[in-house]
């Protein structure tokens, strides 16, 4: 690969595929890692490396894998856009993302989604894939669109093209092909017969009522039983009930997964009395039994991996009022280090932290060579400092949409650098805007 730049980490504590962690130097060229040894000496043939980084013994992991996020380009750039985002992925730690189809237009045809790609060639700073949407009348497209890392169908909290709600619709995009199914799993009928119960109520809270445990649970069952009748490859999105957990405790079978984003498992109803409507989101934020079960089911691996579902909204917007207001927060800021607290506070391992957040999703999505430090893999990296805590702070934030729901949450683990195909696109607080990602590909 002689020709090509190099990058050289010194000094680093890596985490290793195993779980166990080396203190030493990493090689990269041509945007792969070639050598992983305690120390490596440079011999004359090869290159001199264009960059050479002292890690100082911070903690080196495989950079993030997000694989649910609504960035909002092209159509609704007000609320976020490709660059603001990405640069909020690279300060996050995030090396590669898999975006949804709710874009406008919405991303259903194979037209569509090469005009997406072509924007992200253009402006992410990090790796990129898209969903393709599901409509009830867009099933060629589902089985030729590419690349994409699957189907998303919307069961609920969706209006128009991409609602998929019927038992029609739904099991005709499972009976045809064998593309992965990602599901946002909440009934529509509940949810409505709901809606019109509690019309009355204007504090955010009902928000969790309206769309309960139990929207979610119905709209799983089905996805499940329709996966098992076709065999199909299915992902359920944002799990976030313990019923759900429980579901899939007793029937997993092997071509399921199932994700969790850290509202999930760190956020409650309780939210909604501090920060009011900046904690609507869907599907809703639970009770602190559904967290307990939550965490359980991921660290038995009933859960496989975790997504932040980031979906910006402006504070103009959240201010509205509910039941006004846009339901999603965003998280690829913040993900990484909120999990890494948790571990640093005996919640699990950062190895498990590594597994959820970057071996996993490539290994359900099929997505070669990422998700771990080993050679012949994608310089993907993130140099984390899991001594120092810092506050999450507004102005500190690239999301376009300015907040967080973790703001003044204390965190370690913040990224000091990160790493895109062998390239540094974050540096302790400066960006490489000339830094660009590349389209993700799928087995």
């Amino acid at each position: 690969m002689s020709g090509h730049p190099c990058l050289l980490i010194r000094n680093a504590r890596i985490l290793q595929p195993d779980g166990e962690y080396l203190l030493g130097d990493v090689e990269i060229r041509g945007g792969q890692i070639v050598r992983i040894a305690p120390q490596i000496t440079l011999s004359e043939q090869d290159d001199a490396p264009s960059q050479v980084i002292d890690a100082g013994g911070l903690t080196l992991l495989p950079g993030v894998i997000d694989p649910q996020v609504h960035f909002r380009e092209p159509g609704l750039e007000y609320k976020e856009d490709l660059t603001t985002a990405t640069r909020a992925c690279a300060r996050g730690g995030v090396t590669s993302f898999l975006e949804m189809p709710n874009t406008r237009p919405l991303t259903i045809t194979q037209a569509i989604l090469d005009d997406k790609l072509k924007l992200a060639s253009e402006k992410c700073l990090v790796n990129y894939g898209f969903f393709i949407g599901a409509t009830p009348e867009n099933l060629p497209d589902l089985r030729e669109a590419n690349p994409t890392p699957g189907i998303k169908i919307f069961m609920g909290s969706m209006k128009g093209d991409l609602l998929v709600a019927t038992d029609e619709q739904i099991e005709a995009i499972f009976a045809e092909g064998d593309r992965l199914i990602a599901v946002h799993a909440e009934d529509r009928d509940r949810i409505e017969q709901r809606r019109a119960e509690f019309r009355d109520r204007t504090d955010p809270a009902a928000h969790s009522e309206i769309q309960d445990n139990q929207a979610a649970l119905i709209a799983t069952q089905r996805a499940l039983r329709l996966s098992k009748k076709y065999r199909r490859r299915l992902h359920i999105l944002h799990m976030s009930t313990a019923e759900e957990a429980e579901l899939l405790r007793q029937d997993k079978p092997s071509w399921v997964t199932a994700e969790v984003t850290p509202q999930h498992l760190l956020l409650n109803t309780s939210a909604y009395e501090k920060i009011g409507t900046l904690a609507q989101m869907n599907p809703p934020l639970r009770s602190p039994h559904d967290n307990e079960v939550l965490w359980k089911a991921l660290l038995d691996g009933v859960i496989d991996f975790i997504a932040t579902d980031h979906a910006p909204h402006t504070l103009e917007e959240k201010a509205k009022g509910y039941p006004n207001t846009p339901s999603g927060m965003p998280g690829v800021e913040t993900s990484l280090p909120l999990m890494l607290t948790q571990a640093m506070q005996g919640r699990c391992t950062v190895a498990q932290v590594a597994r959820w957040m970057s071996a996993a999703p490539a290994k359900a999505y099929k997505i070669p060579n990422k998700g771990q430090i080993a050679v012949g893999y994608d310089a993907d990296l993130v140099l984390v400092d899991l001594n120092e805590y810092r506050p999450v702070l507004r102005e500190e934030l690239q999301t376009k949409c300015g907040w967080s729901p973790y703001e003044g949450w204390n965190l370690t683990g913040w990224p000091v650098m990160t790493v895109v195909g062998g390239q540094v696109v974050y540096n302790r607080g400066q960006f490489d805007d000339t830094v660009r990602g590349k389209a993700l590909t799928f087995g």
